[in-house]
């Protein structure tokens, strides 16, 4: 009997009712398990997990008593049958006990491998539920370092254009300044395919490409460039972490410094060209400078989406980068014909964006893996706006070519 269970014990100073939702909540599960989730959180309801490497496993609710215990049934791609779930929450002086159980698991040759996976993953999620829920930080992500690339439209359309002999990668909108992208050489428009022996051709499997590597690590990074096959060595760059601030009021007001910082560039620039320029395209599947400002529109009414969802606990999940809908592009700057009615909306985008985010719940703070990851990314660096700032120089340089 004993051979047929592990046992994981986890103390995580966070009230039960945090460590309850993290396992019956699919956004919070995402925050510190896996990287896709959905359920149905009650009895015979649905349970999905997968995380990018490849690996999912489906089951059930089978007992829930709200804040103390959770139990479902496990049955992951490749292992021979299913298997049982309990974990049992006991308040206690620092916080919250975690006991969990993983039986059924069998004593045969076939549950070797198992055994050792959730030896392993039990171990670590629940380190890196203690984590999340304490400080925020989901060590998976800052642990990961980064290429410095920022990324924009694949499909055939674009495969063709270029000369690509493939339709699926990961094709770069630019390289971040003093990043190891940039410093390997790579280049817009180059599409990635592979990294690190994997392959790589969308966010999911670059993530899992780059699990496992360290700031400082060298690996090769396949990719074309045209109808060329390359290959290059790059260095890893360490991920930079801001200051994330303790209060959503702090946040907005870093958040407003962060826009206000970009701002000036923006304004030199559009201040210096004229109607036409900003209407000019520099082939029919390019965008002109009118046409990027409304990208940005619309990016930032997506993310206010995006907010509202994250603050709701119930983040949509997609497959994959869906791509810009050239429909929703021109409908803005059709409704915002000048240069002068574009820059105007997408400030007011930015500001609306700034109070929205004073006006969240000041008690938000409180689920801190929500929240450190609100705050991560509105306070990122600059680097899709200076992509697209240097994407619009080289659509006014080409209309005064002409």
């Amino acid at each position: 009997m004993s051979n047929d269970f592990l046992k994981f014990e986890q103390t995580i100073k966070a009230p039960p009712s945090q460590v309850y939702q993290a396992f019956t909540n699919a956004t919070a599960l995402r925050e510190w398990c896996c990287d896709v989730a959905t359920i149905d959180p009650i009895p015979g309801g649905r349970l999905y997990m997968a995380w990018n490497a490849g690996f999912y496993t489906s089951g059930e609710y089978t007992a829930l008593e709200k804040d103390k215990t959770i139990n479902f049934t496990w049955h992951g791609r490749g292992e021979p049958g299913p298997t049982n779930v309990e974990v049992a929450l006991e308040k206690s002086a620092s916080g919250t006990q975690v006991t969990l159980i993983h039986s059924g698991i069998g004593s045969s040759s076939e549950s070797e491998q198992p055994r050792v996976e959730f030896q392993k993953g039990w171990t670590n999620g629940l380190k890196n539920l203690a984590s999340v829920l304490e400080t925020g930080e989901d060590i998976r992500f800052i642990s990961r370092p980064m290429m410095g690339i920022t990324l924009t439209d694949f499909n055939e359309e674009i495969a063709a254009q270029f000369e690509i002999p493939i339709t699926k990668g990961i094709r770069l909108d630019g390289t971040v300044e003093s990043m190891g992208a940039e410093a390997a050489g790579l280049q817009k428009d180059d599409v990635i395919v592979g990294l690190n022996g994997k392959d790589a051709v969308d966010f999911s499997s670059l993530t899992n490409a780059l699990n496992g590597l360290q700031a400082g690590d060298t690996t090769e990074v396949v990719f074309y460039r045209g109808a060329e096959k390359k290959s290059v060595m790059m260095e890893l760059s360490r991920r930079p972490i801001p200051d994330i601030p303790d209060s959503i009021v702090e946040l907005s007001i870093a958040l407003e410094k962060k826009y206000l910082e970009i701002e000036p560039q923006l304004n030199e620039f559009l201040g210096g060209i004229t109607e036409e320029e900003a209407g000019f395209k520099p082939s029919s599947d390019e965008w002109s400078v009118k046409e990027v400002l409304a990208h940005l529109i619309q990016g930032e009414r997506f993310y206010q989406f995006y907010v509202a969802e994250l603050v709701g606990s119930q983040e949509r999940w997609s497959d994959d980068y869906a791509g810009n809908l050239q429909a929703s592009i021109t409908a803005i700057v059709e409704i915002y014909p000048t240069l002068a009615d574009i820059q105007a909306e997408l400030k007011r985008c930015r500001q609306e964006t700034v109070k929205l985010f004073s006006k969240l719940p000041a008690e938000f703070v409180e689920r801190k893996g929500s929240y450190w990851r609100l705050a991560y990314g509105a306070l990122e660096g600059n680097f899709h706006d200076l992509a697209h700032l240097e994407q619009m120089q080289t659509s006014v340089q080409a209309a005064r070519a002409q």
